[in-house]
C-alpha cells in the first residue's frame, strides 16, 4: 500500500491531510510499512505526476496497492476514521 498526496505549499488543506496521514501512520506504527510521497504540484515533477492522475484539485489523496487504486480524495482532507480504517486495514 502506497498513500499519495498533491498539493502546493501554500495550501492549508493540503498541509492538514498531510500532517493527518503522517501521524495515523506513526499512531499505528505503520511509517515503515506504508510510504507516504507527496507531490509539489508547483514543481515540474509534481505538475507531471499530477497530471499522470489526473489531478484537478488539491489535495488529491490516492490510496493505492501496487496498480490498482483503493480510494481517492479530490480537493478535500479525508475523515480521519476513513483514513484509519485503510491505514490499520480493518
Amino acid at each position: 500500500m502506497e498513500i499519495t498526496v498533491f498539493g502546493k505549499a501554500a495550501c492549508a488543506r493540503c498541509r492538514t491531510a498531510k500532517n493527518k496521514i503522517t501521524f495515523l501512520l506513526e499512531k499505528h506504527g505503520k511509517t515503515a510499512l506504508i510510504p507516504l510521497v507527496y507531490h509539489d504540484l508547483e514543481t515540474a515533477e509534481g505538475m507531471a505526476e499530477g497530471a499522470f492522475n489526473d489531478v484537478t484539485v488539491i489535495p488529491t489523496i490516492i490510496v493505492s496497492e501496487g496498480e490498482q487504486q483503493l480510494r481517492r480524495w479530490d480537493g478535500e482532507v479525508p475523515k480521519t476514521e476513513e483514513l484509519e480504517k485503510l491505514v490499520v486495514g480493518e
